[in-house]
């Protein structure tokens, strides 16, 4: 997508982090926007927040339970039309593998995995209509490569990415672009809302995050490879290394990742 101005931005999780970031800076590069998450009253801080607050829907609901097509008719009937879906809610887990309660591990699968999927079929027929649309996936180098404690996390990030990259062989023809984007660490609330292997809130922020990216920061380089159609985007600090040690030196990144003390 080489304009951003005048399009119709659908962006999920915006009521924080990540989300708020690209919302933001999207309004500031024209776009209007729909905006998702379970808070409606944070979404309309959001809102206000943005530049040109009128021209931006709230469209709150959780990614648990949502009726995708009834959501996305909402969003057509206000908007007209959806030239970009960012996918950017989801949930983190910080808990073993042998720990973690089953329910947990498909707790997040859900958030993560099966609700990104349903509202993408909801919005794709739309898309292949107008033979117009970019999907962006918030994903994460947990995406690319895997680390203790986020088993499950690393499973819906790894499915996200074989799902979305079979997709995009399927509507290149159609004029529909597919971008994947990767951080490392950033300065959000998403270790604090990680779930434990209860269940639970992890509760705290990590000191990996506290020292990470700035989302606004993130939100520029998301918006650069959406104008630049970039199939991957893989950014962060050092941490982005490990995704070329994985592939070409496994040997180490295990040597590594054994050494490394991750919470």
């Amino acid at each position: 997508m080489r304009e951003i101005r005048d399009k119709v931005a659908w962006v999920t999780g915006a009521s924080s982090g990540i989300g708020e970031a690209l919302a933001k800076a999207l309004s500031a590069a024209g776009a209007r926007l729909i905006l998702s998450a379970r808070r409606e009253a944070e979404l309309t801080r959001v809102r206000d927040a943005c530049a040109n607050p009128d021209q931006h829907m709230v469209l709150p609901f959780d990614l648990l339970q949502f009726d995708a097509p009834a959501i996305t008719e909402a969003a057509l009937g206000q908007m007209g039309q959806i030239d970009l879906l960012i996918h950017c809610g989801g949930v983190s887990q910080r808990g073993t593998a042998v720990e973690t309660d089953l329910a947990v591990d498909r707790r997040i699968m859900e958030i993560n995995y099966f609700s990104t999927v349903a509202l993408t079929k909801a919005v794709l027929p739309a898309m292949i209509v107008r033979r117009q649309g970019h999907l962006v996936v918030i994903s994460s180098l947990s995406g690319k490569i895997s680390t203790p404690r986020r088993s499950a996390y690393a499973a819906s990030k790894h499915a996200l990415h074989g799902f979305f990259e079979s997709l995009r062989t399927e509507v290149i023809g159609d004029n529909i672009q597919v971008t994947m984007v990767c951080p490392g660490y950033v300065k959000t609330n998403l270790s604090r809302h990680a779930l434990t292997g209860d269940g639970g809130a992890h509760g705290e922020l990590d000191p990996t995050q506290a020292k990470g990216m700035a989302p606004a920061a993130l939100a520029t380089r998301i918006l650069q490879a959406i104008e630049r159609n970039e199939d991957e985007v893989l950014v962060g600090g050092t941490e982005v290394l490990g995704v070329y040690l994985n592939r070409f030196v496994p040997g180490l990144y295990k040597k590594i990742i054994r050494r490394r003390k991750i919470t």
